[in-house]
């Protein structure tokens, strides 16, 4: 089992695992092309290596889009546990809608002063799983914690296979 989906592992100690890697890897790149080409680069490759993480969990995970979007998301709740806090406004079958109003992610990564890499190891995962389960779910979310807003907003749309 990998450390990305290793249950034994919180996924707040995996971030903090792999930030003590990637800091130093990021600043000697800003050191050498700049911050604006370093942070480019670096998003680039990050965007990549999440997508690619996350298409690889999903198509070894059974069932429909939907399913598979359940089943990643299930899954990924015991290594979150209480490092999120949720306040629920919406569970129905056709719409999941919530706020994060607390993050220790973006508690961690702003006391690092690197909060667009937090946003890019964490935030931009949630995405890449809700694409999992497209078309059946749809994720719209304007704003996080990592960002620097009081809350993050996800607001998830569903639908059976045959909807239309």
């Amino acid at each position: 089992m990998d450390i990305e989906t290793n249950e034994s592992i919180s996924i707040l100690d995996q971030v903090k695992l792999q930030a003590q890697v990637l800091i130093p890897v990021l600043k000697a790149l800003r050191a050498e092309l700049g911050e604006s080409r370093a942070n480019a680069l670096v998003a680039q490759a990050l965007r990549a290596w999440s997508r690619d993480l996350h298409q690889k969990i999903g198509a070894r995970t059974p069932g429909t889009p939907l399913e598979k979007w359940a089943a990643m998301t299930a899954a990924s709740m015991p290594r979150i546990g209480g490092d999120i806090d949720v306040q629920f406004l919406k569970q129905e079958p056709d719409a999941v809608e919530f706020n994060v109003t607390g993050c220790r992610y973006a508690d961690f990564f702003r006391q690092l002063g690197e909060p667009e890499l937090g946003g890019l190891l964490l935030c931009d995962g949630d995405f890449h799983v809700a694409d999992i389960g497209s078309p059946e779910v749809q994720l719209t979310r304007t704003q996080t914690i990592m960002q620097g807003a009081r809350y993050c907003d996800f607001r998830y749309r569903m639908k059976s296979g045959g909807d239309e």
